[in-house]
Formats: C-alpha cells, sequence, structure tokens
C-alpha cells in the first residue's frame, strides 16, 4: 500500500509523520465510561444530529480510513438515522479516531468548511472510500472528490496547512485514546456504555430499544 506515503506529498501539509497507528485487535465487549466527561466536546465541538432531549446518545469514534466504519456508514448507518435520529429518539455525534495520516487529512477537509458540511462529507467519503482511500494515489484522488463539496486546489491545500485544524482532530483522537480508552474503530459510546467493532441495526436496537423504551 502506498497511501501513507501519498498522503504526505505535499510540502509543508499540517498531517504528517509519527500519525500511524498500529493494527488494533476488536472486540465485541461493553464497557462504561464517565458520561459527564465524555459529553465534553474538542476544540472544534461535536456536530450532533437529533434532539439534545433524546433519551439515547450515541457518540462513534471512527477513521476515515476504517473499512469497518465504511461499512457500518453503509449498512447501519441509513436506517439508524432514519429509524430513530430522525424521529427524535437518538442523538448522535461523529468523532475523529483517525488511523492514518490519511484519515487525518479526510478529517480535516471535513471540519474546514463548517458543520453544515461535516456530515455530507463524511457520508461522500465513507461512501466512496474505495475510490479514494485505497488507490495509488489517494491524496490526489481525494482531492477530486472533494470538489463535489465545493473544494478548489488552493482551499484544498489551504486546509491540509490548517494548524488549528490538525491540532484539534488529533485533541478528538489522543482523548479518545487517553481518557476514554479507545483503542479501535468503530468504537461507540451508547448512553455511556462502550460498544467496540461494526454494529448491526439489530445488535443496537437491542441496546437502543430498552433505553428509549421501544
Amino acid at each position: 500500500m502506498t497511501t501513507r506515503r501519498d498522503a504526505l506529498k505535499f510540502s509543508g501539509l499540517a498531517f504528517g509523520a509519527g500519525l500511524a497507528l498500529p493494527y488494533l485487535s476488536r472486540s465485541a465487549q461493553a464497557q462504561g465510561a464517565d458520561l459527564a466527561t465524555l459529553m465534553q466536546p474538542g476544540p472544534l465541538g461535536d456536530v450532533w444530529l437529533g434532539p439534545a432531549d433524546a433519551k439515547c446518545t450515541i457518540i462513534e469514534y471512527a477513521s476515515m480510513t476504517c473499512s469497518h466504519c465504511a461499512a457500518f456508514h453503509k449498512n447501519t448507518w441509513p436506517t439508524l438515522k432514519e429509524r430513530y435520529i430522525d424521529t427524535g429518539k437518538v442523538r448522535f455525534t461523529l468523532r475523529e479516531f483517525p488511523l492514518d495520516p490519511l484519515a487525518t487529512a479526510a478529517f480535516m477537509l471535513a471540519r474546514c468548511e463548517g458543520d453544515s458540511k461535516y456530515y455530507p462529507i463524511t457520508d461522500l467519503l465513507f461512501d466512496q472510500q474505495a475510490a479514494w482511500a485505497f488507490t495509488p494515489k489517494p491524496v490526489d484522488a481525494l482531492e477530486q472528490m472533494l470538489r463535489q463539496a465545493g473544494y478548489t486546489k488552493q482551499t484544498f491545500e489551504a486546509c491540509l496547512k490548517d494548524q488549528k485544524i490538525y491540532g484539534a482532530v488529533n485533541t478528538v483522537k489522543q482523548r479518545g485514546l487517553d481518557v476514554f480508552k479507545v483503542d479501535s474503530t468503530p468504537t461507540f459510546f451508547i448512553n455511556g456504555e462502550r460498544y467496540t467493532g461494526e454494529m448491526t441495526v439489530e445488535g443496537m436496537e437491542k441496546v437502543i430499544k430498552p433505553i428509549i423504551g421501544a
């Protein structure tokens, strides 16, 4: 694979060496986290979907280059959103846990255009992951794809050099690692309980329904 080397092509880009994490084991366990601490947002804030008074809150830590995360967003996310988030039963946010420099770049690009573009861009990149993350020239492919979101070559490169965005994305990742012991993606916190690994709609419903009283 050449993704990590290609991700560093632009001179002066904010994302650099030392970001890549080793392969992380996956398990299907549920563990708790202090809810008040868990709900504290990162430097850029959380982008929430669903009402603040929803009985069930889901926080997902994901990497944009994680194939299991992409599978969740393809197979589970649309139904979860339709049945529970759009109906006001669940509140959801996606948090950054990039496993490599390319994933960091993708999250930076999702953040640079403001909260309103966060989910349109992350949804696009998860849906089309194979077309940019696992190609010989992933940064070039990423640039071409982000033109759909209004990026030009100039704004694309400027975003990837933004030290504030870079630092914020990595602060969220590091806090997830240090404070909440996130060690694989995707990791979900559902009302503070941790569930690791790709979850099906049925698996999520087993957790969600008792919380919302369904």
